[in-house]
């Protein structure tokens, strides 16, 4: 009888199928393991000494009376009330939320609006297109610079350049970054004339879409603003998606710009008293480190359900290539 059909009919006699013995890790293996923690520790030691172990420690901080200057042994824990005065009896809190709110809802579909039609204006390989892209993304170089915000306060005082264009044509300008009614919208367009950063995200994702798709549209007679809402912004979406995300962050974290431009106070009249702004004068100016410690892990709250809220309606409008949504 054959051995395979033996070993069918007699499976018990059929040879016993030994395993493999499990390879223990050499010494090499161990060594190139040890060397990567090794190479990693740098980062894990900033990261636990400059982000995660100040992170929690703000947040004992929060539950407690704290000030700057007070010494340990007066720290007395007190539960949420620093919390309960944030949302009951500050007015400057809420006043901080509503300025930052009309900042981000202004600045963000301002600046990826601007972003979006200087890289299609961008898009085509022309002479001239690569300079043009490193001035338009020169500014994100300096995006949340000290001396940017200086050159922006002094290009719209009464005696700067924006005035000086104005009276050109007759109009007799104000100091517009110490007007409390135009305070506001000039730190908004600082935000969005630094719309570099994603202006170069949209044209790598210009890039990425198939030039046939707008030669078959033209075929069939569609007109530019239908290849742009049924061509590019599907196409687009993806790319769309993550600069919003990277640019709402952004926006409701704007400090430098609302500092400089109010001398570190949020004036005229708190029109620029954006909420980290606050957040820093409570801590630094009022050394009230626990209150200002329990506004930034709201801040950090809030801007997490945000964030999670816009990754939720991904799925009905973000389309990928594949077919798949997100």
């Amino acid at each position: 009888m054959p051995p395979s059909l033996a070993e069918a009919v007699h499976p018990a006699e059929a040879p016993a199928v030994t395993r493999a013995p499990r390879r223990r890790p050499t010494t090499a293996r161990r060594g190139e393991g040890l060397a990567g923690y090794v190479f990693l520790s740098p980062w894990l030691l900033g990261f636990l000494g400059i982000t995660a172990i100040p992170m929690l420690f703000s947040l004992v901080l929060s539950f407690t009376d704290y000030e700057l200057l007070d010494s340990w042994s007066d720290v007395k824990f007190v539960g949420f009330a620093n919390y309960h005065k944030m949302f009951t009896a500050d007015p400057h809190y809420w006043h901080s939320v509503g300025v930052t709110v009309r900042y981000a809802l202004i600045a963000v579909p301002l600046k990826l609006a601007a972003a979006l039609g200087v890289a299609l204006l961008l898009r085509r390989d022309r002479r001239g297109n690569g300079t043009f892209r490193s001035l338009f993304y020169l500014p994100s170089l300096l995006g949340g610079s000290v001396a940017l915000s200086l050159v922006w306060l002094a290009m719209f005082s009464r005696d700067g350049a924006f005035n000086a264009f104005l009276r050109l044509f007759g109009i007799e300008g104000k100091p517009w970054a110490n007007d409390p009614d135009w305070a506001l919208a000039t730190l908004i367009l600082l935000a969005v004339w630094q719309f570099g950063a994603p202006m170069v995200i949209f044209l790598a994702g210009l890039k990425q879409i198939p030039n046939e798709y707008y030669e078959a549209a033209s075929v069939d007679g569609a007109s530019r603003w239908r290849k742009f809402w049924h061509i590019t912004m599907p196409m687009l979406s993806p790319v769309l998606f993550f600069n919003l995300v990277l640019e709402v962050i952004h926006g409701f974290q704007g400090f430098t710009g609302a500092f400089v431009l109010s001398g570190g106070t949020g004036g005229p009249v708190d029109s620029t008293l954006m909420y980290t702004l606050n957040l820093y004068l409570a801590g630094f100016t009022d050394f009230k480190m626990a209150y200002a410690s329990a506004m930034a892990w709201v801040f950090l709250a809030v801007l997490g359900v945000l964030t999670a809220a816009i990754f939720s309606t991904g799925r009905f409008w973000v389309h990928y290539a594949d077919g798949e949504e997100n």
